[in-house]
């Protein structure tokens, strides 16, 4: 076997495909800055382009599904920073960059400022969940920190006066935008604390480029969010806009509106609620009444002989009290209920809101009255049931047989005799009547035949 029979023979595709993976392990995602050309968009929605400069160019693709994050289509001869990953299109060996972020030229200084101060604070663990605060569930005041003339603060107003229009708002208005920017926001969140009126603090503006959202993406404004003892929401820019704010916020926020959202609890959301306690507790007295109502109905059956009437009493007893209870908890669950909705009402004021409050306050009290009824019709039922059910075991009684004129025949043993043959001529026997017992000894037994009864003069059984 010579030489040639031991070297390793790549096929095309084979030699391509290495090649390919060499690139992506080789370099990891990387930036490149150049000048835009051969700019084509098929109908796929893929972008495919050069990108060059005075030496030299590069050719790049950028799926659909990146290409729709850039805010602004591209065009031929605009200097791009785009970030990627290297590879070869192994169809025809062409060596190509897939773009995942473009963005103007002009922002790539800034991009690596970001990057920079990122990589600071994580590492000084401002980002960590640990470090945040949680947001009231229920604030009564809310700061919002944004430009006064902005869009934003419109857009932040309009959601409170739909959600929450009783919750108080204090602005501290500052710049959001310009050299000035930073300090001021940062002066703003200094004010609010100093204050101490807000138990939720929004930070916010709307969308616009990175130079425009800079402000928010310098350390000093960082700093004096994680320094606030208020939690703080960020509401920057757009969905897609990510700032060093929006990492250090105790929540984020994509846009201002969603902001106002996380930070004011919806009444609406609130009265359903109110409204779903009030049918719960309806329904645990319907099936607290129904559970005493076969308590009542299981002690039927448990009844003895003995003294029925004591224990008649005694569950005719427990009866009113359990109806004195079911009406107590019924008055207190919607008296509770009903001062809820009065607290509502006072605080709504002259709100449109009122009418709803009103509305429901009259459903409670239908329901009140309605579920007081029914409770005293039921536990009038369960009293003419208890009252039957003593009747009908006093007419089955024994006491009642004796009264009848009947006897019971026991022997010295207290036993009951039910037969001529249990006795004997000569045996002491006792006769429990009504009112007595008594004391007898036999003569003679006299047994029954065919349906008559005849005597033993003999004595003889």
């Amino acid at each position: 076997m010579n030489s040639d029979d031991r070297r390793a023979i790549f096929t095309v595709s084979q030699l391509n495909r290495e090649v390919g993976l060499l690139l992506q392990q080789g370099f990891g995602r990387i930036w490149v800055q150049g000048e835009i050309s051969n700019l084509s968009v098929p109908r796929s929605g893929h972008w495919y382009l050069s990108l060059k400069d005075a030496g030299a160019q590069l050719r790049c693709a950028m799926f659909r599904n990146a290409n729709r994050l850039v805010g602004q289509p591209p065009r031929d001869g605009d200097e791009v920073l785009v970030r990627g990953r290297l590879g070869l299109y192994e169809a025809r060996g062409d060596f190509q960059l897939i773009i995942e972020h473009m963005e103007p030229a002009g922002e790539g200084a800034l991009r690596l400022q970001f990057e920079a101060l990122k990589q600071k604070l994580a590492a000084e663990g401002l980002f960590e969940p640990e470090r945040k605060r949680s947001i009231p569930s229920n604030p009564t005041c809310l700061g919002i920190v944004t430009s006064a003339t902005g869009a934003a603060l419109r857009d932040i107003r309009a959601v409170l006066a739909r959600r929450c229009p009783l919750i108080d708002v204090v602005v501290y208005p500052t710049l959001v935008q310009g050299d000035r920017a930073a300090a001021g926001v940062e002066d703003a969140i200094a004010r609010a604390n100093i204050h101490g009126d807000a138990d939720v603090l929004i930070v916010s503006r709307g969308g616009g480029s990175l130079e425009d959202l800079w402000p928010f993406n310098e350390e000093r404004v960082a700093r004096a969010i994680v320094a606030s003892r208020i939690p703080v929401i960020s509401g920057v820019g757009h969905e897609v806009d990510t700032t060093i704010t929006d990492l250090v916020a105790d929540l984020r926020a994509p846009t201002p509106s969603a902001a106002a959202e996380l930070a004011a609890p919806d009444l609406r959301e609130r009265m359903a609620v109110l409204t779903s306690h009030a049918a719960q507790s309806q329904r645990a007295l319907r099936a607290l009444l129904a559970v005493r109502t076969r308590e009542v109905t299981t002690l039927h059956h448990r009844v003895t002989l003995a003294h029925p009437g004591r224990h008649l009493e005694q569950r005719a007893q427990r009866v009113d009290e359990l109806a004195e209870r079911l009406q107590r908890l019924a008055y207190s669950r919607l008296q509770i209920a009903g001062q809820r909705l009065n607290a509502l009402d006072s605080r709504l004021g002259g709100q449109h809101p009122r009418l709803g409050l009103q509305r429901a306050a009259r459903h409670i009290d239908q329901l009140q009255t309605a579920l007081t009824r029914a409770t005293v019709r039921k536990l009038d039922d369960q009293r003419m049931r208890v009252g039957a059910m003593g009747r009908e075991l006093e007419a089955v009684s024994p006491l009642a047989v004796l009264n009848r004129g009947f006897a019971v025949a026991t022997n010295p043993e207290q036993q009951v005799i039910r037969s001529v043959s249990q006795v004997s001529a000569g045996d002491a026997i006792d006769l429990r009547l009504t009112d007595g017992v008594l004391r007898a000894r036999v003569e003679a037994t006299v047994p029954a035949r065919n349906g008559t009864s005849g005597e033993n003069v003999d004595g003889q059984s």
